[in-house]
């Protein structure tokens, strides 16, 4: 019982070690960067944390600015880390994503890239 105490004591002063986790664009497909033969029927995102839908966004942008994303995204039930984005269909081009992930504890992260579509 002695020691049981002072190791009490020890562990209230120290604290535990805070958790600063942040969900932080681990993978896309397409890839950053990345130009395809083949224009995609979604895009999906694969974060390093799960995250919250309900407050997280992705907008997909032709060259020219238009939207060609379906306005939703829906979250992987497996790993609750990974977004998937239907597209309208696309045509040859340069892509922009940008994207918005808050992680279920709450941290907001925020990235954009291109992909590309090859031509014809």
């Amino acid at each position: 019982m002695r020691r049981i105490i002072p190791l009490s004591l020890l562990a209230l002063l120290l604290g535990a070690p805070a958790v600063d986790a942040h969900a932080f664009l681990d993978h896309a497909e397409p890839g950053v960067g990345a130009t395809v033969r083949i224009a995609p029927r979604e895009l999906t995102l694969t974060f390093t944390e799960r995250i919250e839908p309900a407050f997280s966004a992705v907008e997909v942008d032709d060259a020219a600015g238009n939207r060609v994303d379906k306005g939703r995204i829906l979250l992987d039930g497996k790993d609750g880390a990974t977004l998937h984005v239907p597209l309208k269909p696309l045509g040859a081009g340069a892509y922009e994503v940008k994207w918005r992930a808050v992680s279920v504890d709450t941290h907001k992260t925020e990235g954009s890239f291109t992909f590309h579509v090859a031509g014809p």
